[in-house]
């Protein structure tokens, strides 16, 4: 009974009260809720066991890479005279590589990716066939030190010719047989830039042909131009 008189009405067996919360609807509750962070710690397992797959299979391949460049390097190097004692890591050197590749997959692989750049950096050291400096210099500046002398050789030997016999059968020869010159000047200098001036032996130069073919052409053109004014003067 109620203060007021009233009847309540007893609750049924079997059912909590209407404010009482349901044991099975909390159970479910929580089961999804460990279901849904279980699956949540089990999808990022599978990431992150993804990319250390990856960064393992990028490590595998980037070693084989390493390795690759490393042996011819090391072979030059003691064809160079340098001692093989002085081609091998300290043990300093080893405990530092190793403390820098504890953190896993990941570092290894950038370990092993900065190793990959000094080997480039090296290569570039050893296979630009003692001109390292002159390698990297700009295209035509660094051109014009094979094409200027080429294109100078065959002008300077004619000017020779007409100021020794002066303007006689000799210079008409000389003449006649400068005339493909420039060409030959151009074939050698640009056989030389490519052979003189490439960094590494994978590497493409810029043999500027344009620059060197007129570079070739000028003195040859200078040249016959006196030789027929001269000619023609006496």
């Amino acid at each position: 009974m109620s203060e007021t008189g009233t009847a309540v009405p007893a609750p049924r067996p079997g059912r909590p009260p209407a404010d009482t919360p349901d044991p099975a609807a909390a159970a479910w509750a929580d089961y999804v809720a460990a279901a849904r962070q279980l699956d949540g710690v089990r999808r990022a397992a599978t990431t992150a066991a993804g990319e250390q797959a990856r960064s393992v299979q990028a490590a595998r391949e980037e070693l084989t890479v390493v390795r690759a460049r490393l042996a011819p390097q090391q072979a030059q190097l003691r064809e160079l005279g340098v001692p093989a004692i002085s081609l091998q890591p300290t043990p300093p050197e080893l405990t530092e590589a190793a403390r820098s590749m504890a953190a896993g997959p990941a570092a290894v692989l950038t370990s092993l990716q900065g190793a990959r750049r000094w080997a480039d950096a090296a290569d570039d050291t050893l296979a630009a066939r003692g001109l390292p400096r002159l390698a990297h210099w700009p295209s035509r500046p660094r051109n014009l030190l094979v094409y200027g002398p080429l294109a100078l050789v065959f002008p300077l030997i004619q000017l020779l010719v007409l100021f020794g016999t002066g303007t006689g059968p000799a210079s008409i020869l000389a003449l006649v047989v400068g005339l493909p010159m420039p060409a030959v000047a151009f074939m050698a200098g640009w056989l030389a830039v490519g052979r003189l001036f490439r960094p590494r032996p994978e590497d493409r130069v810029d043999r500027t042909p344009r620059f060197g073919a007129l570079v070739c052409l000028v003195p040859a053109v200078a040249t016959t131009a006196g030789i027929v004014l001269a000619m023609l003067a006496g």
